[in-house]
């Protein structure tokens, strides 16, 4: 299942993209989907619009008390990793 893209080889043209994510991973086991994610995290920027479909249905289906533990572990995350420059601040670097 290491291969398998959350946009590749759906009709995005007769579908919006969010249908078409759903559409493609609609009837898959729970270890599928968890190869799914586990393969898209930190792979190639096109996989972000599938993860955020995925995150999407799985905030719409979590509690207020799982939603706010969710953020408050993106919120710790963010704050362990250092900030990314700013692109006026990358040019200035290179003069």
């Amino acid at each position: 299942m290491g291969n398998f893209s959350l946009t590749g080889g759906c009709r995005v043209n007769t579908l919006n993209l969010r249908q078409a994510i759903i559409q493609r991973v609609h009837d898959k086991s729970s270890e599928d989907l968890l190869d799914i994610i586990d393969s898209s995290v930190g792979a190639d920027e096109r996989t972000l619009p599938g993860l955020g479909v995925l995150f999407e249905l799985i905030w719409q289906d979590t509690s207020p008390d799982g939603r706010q533990q969710m953020v408050e572990t993106l919120h710790n995350h963010l704050a362990s990793i250092p900030a990314p420059l700013e692109p006026t601040a990358r040019q200035n670097r290179k003069t």
